[in-house]
């Protein structure tokens, strides 16, 4: 008697989510998946025709949170929304290194692979416009030096994200630490 289908399509995403981080893209597969889910392997392909479109939306899902939460940021104060987005980009870290592997996935047989790997495109161009955006109001407003070229701010701005959270602080009060070093510096 085979296993019975008893897991979700938020838990076949998520689970897909922790094995492409865990293993990456070409090490990710759904023998690997089926072996992390406590259903029958063929309950998959109710979901997804195959591991291409698992992956893609995967990541469409993720980007698609960020992309809602980024959204809802009041960006009156560019100084306070950046700080929001910082904390939008710490909670979902691994997002870059998730959409590391997209240029891997072919589409040539899954036209929902490709839709969704549209919108991932779509969604990143979107984020960052944003961030340019906040950045480049920032710098008008004279809350950021003038002489600090945008992909310098942008680029160590990203940096933070992917700074270890060695003390195991709550995200909340992690981004908001990683903002006040970013924004104070570490003079006294």
């Amino acid at each position: 008697m085979g296993r019975k289908q008893s897991f979700t399509e938020t838990e076949l995403l998520d689970t897909t989510k922790k094995l492409v981080l865990e293993h990456g893209y070409d090490g990710f597969h759904l023998k690997l998946l089926s072996q992390h889910l406590s259903g029958a392997r063929s309950t998959i392909y109710q979901y997804y025709s195959n591991k291409e479109e698992i992956v893609a939306a995967c990541m469409k899902r993720v980007i698609a949170t960020v992309l809602e939460n980024s959204s809802a940021i009041d960006e009156t104060d560019p100084m306070d929304a950046l700080e929001q987005l910082l904390l939008i980009y710490v909670e979902e870290s691994t997002l870059h290194q998730l959409l590391g592997d997209a240029s891997k996935i072919n589409t040539t047989n899954s036209s929902a692979a490709a839709r969704d790997l549209e919108f991932i495109e779509e969604a990143h161009m979107t984020l960052k416009i944003q961030l340019s955006r906040l950045f480049e109001r920032a710098q008008q407003d004279k809350s950021l030096r003038q002489d600090i070229p945008l992909p310098v701010f942008i680029g160590v701005f990203f940096n933070l994200i992917n700074t270890p959270n060695m003390l195991n602080f709550p995200i909340p009060d992690w981004g908001k630490l990683l903002f006040q070093m970013w924004i104070g510096g570490a003079k006294s």
